[in-house]
């Protein structure tokens, strides 16, 4: 068996035209074509730029509007982020604003739901 290193030494020392012929004589010489492994290993390199969204472990609950009920969001608020009630009524007419930041989803999911319920409208950044 040929020697590993100096074969990627021999290698790394082509030209790029030089590699590009080698790439033909290779693709005649065994049958195959260069073409095909990428059109395969490009689809999945896409597909694992998609798993790391879905495995997201950490969400901002952000509060993006009252909905007219300033007064129970205030205190939904309040509860959530044990503020006081000037900060939490600071928050709720400076929204957008994050509610809290960092929590895992099902916290995120409670907190919207608790908001929502209160009038509110929230998003999980």
């Amino acid at each position: 068996m040929a020697d590993i290193a100096k074969l990627v030494e021999d290698l790394s020392q082509l030209t790029v035209l030089e590699a590009a012929d080698l790439a033909k004589a290779l693709e005649e010489a065994w049958g195959v074509s260069a073409a095909a492994a990428v059109a395969v290993a490009g689809p999945a390199a896409g597909g694992g730029d998609a798993a790391p969204a879905e495995e997201k472990t950490e969400f901002d609950v952000v509060l993006t509007g009252d909905g007219g009920k300033k007064i129970q969001v205030i205190k939904e608020v309040r509860a959530i982020t044990g503020l006081g009630l000037t900060e939490a009524k600071a928050l709720v007419e400076g929204a957008p604003k994050a509610v809290k930041e960092g929590v895992n989803k099902a916290e995120a999911e409670e907190i919207k739901k608790k908001i929502e319920e209160a009038g509110g409208t929230v998003e999980l950044k």
